[in-house]
């Protein structure tokens, strides 16, 4: 059987340095074909290319579709085979679909070009896909922007974006990444049910083995640019040839804390913890009065000296929503309860039973506690300024937090704590000056890990730390954690939704589902042992 797409010797270079070096792969009609590796391995390089979509980028060797050469063919040629014949799912569908039009706009306008429809079957069609890909009330979702949906449905959206033409392949550039765990696996079993129906060939593009295992028929390992291994997914899967396929199926997070002390004191501790929203009221009412939207309802937790809670759950359960107001992030009339913070010297909280607005306006979030209290936030590249050098931003916290130390010896203070996260001059020449952009994202993350630890603090809020990292670098970054912790004797609050994460590092576990705790316990007893059916469906979707 001839191929639907046969890749020969493609090569891609910019500014002269080749990031693809001369790689080979095939998919057949209705095959579904793994693309795996590392960030920096060339595999979403590879698949732009494809289509001509890599800018700047110098590209050789052959595509052969349907016995075209995209590669060589004319661009009127290659726009003609764009969206109807191949398309493509972007990773981040917030940066990829128009903030400015509505879903259903954008669905419906490939639809005008492509197809010659009206603007009304166009619109029918819209309405009809986002039905298919699973979309509740379609007719209300297509006339929202990308803000108003969430990260699963903005997934759909762009699905139903690249199946309007009926595509004889899909390349699906890592599109559940951003998702969590249970979403993962609706998104890839909605690709491979609608890849069935229509007998379309799909390119994953992935980091993540677990999802291959599930979906691929065919995976091809990259590394450094390179297809290092092939073949069937059973097969390379359990008898990987290749040292680096082998250390990918080796990347799964390794447990390495210290137990449990059964009468640690409480670092951080919440007893009917309620965060409240206001939301606008519809009709005559919403003139005088605004409603309230409750994002956690009635939590409490205890977070013992030396150890880590896990907090997981799915997006909009919560859970990050719980760590803002632990770190006094969220207006004060906006949260409800009992917190402790356990400081060097005494436990200071706040009681809101008496009056909420006063009590938790008098909260002293001063510099003692933020100096114990620190962060580290999903997105490094975000969270960390891009107009500060290395030196300025891990320094920044003795500035505020130590301001009697000379510059000389913050510089000391700052290389100390780089080189505790295993970051130095002799890796990365000139390591203060640099920027965050100089850095890959499991360096920037441990920048961040680095600019948390320098003030001493007793107690550290992880949000998301490893979900935008690819499976070999999330370990080394978890294994970073877990020394840190036995070290220092630090305490850990993780949110994840990934329950390896949890497996790894987690000595108690709390489980959150649309603002309420629906599960907690060890962490032996929510894995092995879960009674409430949502952490039975989060433990058997890692599985």
């Amino acid at each position: 059987m001839s191929a639907l797409l046969e890749v020969k010797d493609l090569k891609v270079s910019f500014g002269g340095k080749e990031v693809v070096k001369g790689i080979h792969f095939s998919i057949n009609a209705g095959e579904k074909l793994a693309l795996v590796g590392g960030s920096g391995s060339g595999k979403s390089v590879t698949a732009l290319s494809l289509l001509r979509l890599a800018l700047n980028a110098k590209i050789s060797g052959q595509a052969l579709f349907d016995g075209r050469d995209t590669l060589a063919i004319s661009e009127q040629e290659l726009e003609g085979l764009r969206g109807d014949d191949i398309a493509m799912i972007f990773q981040e569908p917030m940066t990829a679909l128009n903030p400015l039009m509505t879903i259903g706009r954008q669905i419906a306008e490939i639809i005008e070009l492509k197809k010659g429809a009206s603007k009304q079957e166009a619109h029918n069609r819209a309405i009809e896909l986002l039905i298919e890909v699973g979309i509740p009330e379609p007719e209300r979702r297509a006339a929202q922007f990308p803000h108003q949906l969430s990260g699963g449905q903005r997934q759909r959206a762009m699905i139903a974006m690249a199946l309007s033409c009926n595509p004889k392949l899909l390349l699906a550039d890592e599109p559940t990444t951003a998702l969590d765990v249970t979403l993962r696996l609706q998104i890839l079993n909605l690709i491979g049910e609608l890849q069935k129906t229509r007998n379309m060939a799909v390119l994953l593009i992935t980091h993540d083995l677990n999802l291959v295992r599930k979906f691929a028929d065919r995976i091809a390992v990259m590394e450094k640019g390179h297809v290092v291994e092939q073949g069937s997914v059973s097969e390379v899967l359990a008898h990987p040839q290749h040292a680096y396929t082998q250390r990918l199926l080796a990347s799964k997070p390794v447990r390495d804390v210290l137990p449990a002390q059964a009468e640690a004191a409480p670092m951080i501790k919440a007893e009917k913890l309620r965060i409240t929203y206001p939301k606008p009221l519809g009709g005559f009412k919403g003139w005088f009065k605004k409603g309230e939207f409750i994002a956690v309802h009635e939590a409490s937790l205890n977070l013992g000296r030396g150890q880590t809670l896990g907090i997981i759950g799915e997006s909009g359960s919560g859970k990050s929503t719980m760590a803002l107001a632990l770190l006094g992030l969220l207006p004060a009339t906006s949260t409800h309860g009992q917190i402790f913070y356990k400081r060097k010297e005494h436990i200071a909280g706040y009681d809101s039973a008496q009056s909420a607005t006063e009590n938790i306006a008098s909260m002293k979030f001063d510099t003692p506690l933020r100096q114990s209290l620190q962060v580290v936030f999903q997105d490094p590249y975000s969270s960390l300024s891009p107009r500060m050098t290395i030196e300025e931003i891990v320094g920044e916290g003795l500035r505020i937090h130590e301001p009697s130390l000379s510059a000389a010896q913050r510089q000391v203070r700052v290389l100390a704590a780089l080189q505790e996260v295993g970051l130095d001059e002799t890796q990365f020449p000139g390591l203060l000056q640099r920027y965050p952009h100089e850095f890959s994202g499991g360096q920037r993350q441990r920048i961040a890990i680095a600019r948390a630890l320098i003030v001493n603090p007793q107690t550290i809020i992880l949000d998301e730390p490893t979900s935008a990292l690819d499976v070999t670098i999330q370990q080394q970054v978890l294994t970073l954690l877990q020394k840190l912790q036995r070290e220092r004797g630090l305490s850990y609050l993780i949110i994840t939704h990934d329950v390896d994460v949890i497996r790894a590092m987690a000595h108690e576990v709390l489980v959150m589902k649309d603002g309420l705790v629906v599960e907690q316990g060890s962490v032996d007893t929510m894995l092995l042992k879960p009674q409430q059916e949502y952490t039975k469906l989060l433990v058997a979707a890692s599985v």
